[in-house]
């Protein structure tokens, strides 16, 4: 398999990030990290190799990158508003940099399907719905769409909310709303068992769905049996079965 590693500069952030993409052709796929995670977690956790017949069989080109929730949502001693004004750099770095790079990398613009497990199904939805002219189609595993249900203390302004889709999703409405009703699919998949009650993964993406249906966006949930933990095992094994259908 192809693969290389490389670090593009944003200067939102002030510091290089971390990309590493495989494969040599297909369908683009932006990969998130769970929570202050590494740009090689998808590899060091099997989800590359799970995937693997699909990438050298030329269907997809993944681009993993490195979180930036160290600095944002995982900072306990910042406020929530603060945390979300810090995402902001992230969200730069990410249009800014990564997609031109993947855009040149492919030979051209392409939609590019965004992914992640835990809080990268997060980044992978927020991505998607606010730039869907970029990223059509989310895959995402075990998120949590309110991200003050797990970090929160302080007030809640304009940057926390443009950073919550289960806050501004509802409110959206009108030309734009159409505009994207014909642009986005987002997947959201999610076990009943170990820890995705706990964590909160399965009560948002039930919560998510339903808002995502009551506006007519298009998307699917996809909950597995009672026995799926929000565990790295099947995060594999739901991202062998889904990938195939976008690429």
């Amino acid at each position: 398999m192809k693969r290389r590693t490389l670090e593009l500069w944003s200067p939102a952030i002030g510091a290089a990030g971390s990309v590493i993409a495989y494969g040599h052709w297909g369908r683009p796929v932006l990969v998130f990290p769970h929570e202050m995670g590494r740009a090689d977690d998808f590899e060091s956790f099997g989800m590359i190799d799970e995937v693997a017949d699909l990438i050298d069989g030329g269907g997809a080109k993944l681009y993993s990158v490195a979180s930036f929730d160290s600095e944002s949502w995982s900072d306990k001693q910042i406020p929530l508003e603060e945390r979300a004004r810090r995402h902001g750099a992230y969200e730069s770095w990410i249009v800014d940099q990564v997609v031109p790079w993947i855009f040149d990398d492919c030979g051209g613009s392409a939609g590019i399907l965004t992914t992640g497990t835990s809080l990268g199904a997060f980044h992978a939805a927020n991505f998607a719905l606010k730039r869907a002219d970029l990223f059509p189609q989310a895959l995402c595993m075990s998120g949590i769409y309110d991200l003050s249900a797990l970090y929160g203390w302080g007030e809640r302004g304009d940057a926390m909310y443009f950073n919550t889709p289960l806050d501004y999703v509802p409110n959206m409405d009108g030309d734009h709303l159409d505009w994207l009703r014909s642009q986005v699919f987002l997947l959201l998949v999610c076990g009943q068992g170990m820890w995705e009650d706990t964590t909160g993964a399965l009560v948002s993406t039930k919560a998510f769905g339903g808002v995502l249906a009551d506006k007519g966006i298009p998307h699917e949930v996809d909950l597995w049996g009672y026995d799926v933990a929000h565990d790295w095992p099947w995060w594999r094994k739901e991202f062998a079965h889904h990938l195939p259908r976008f690429c």
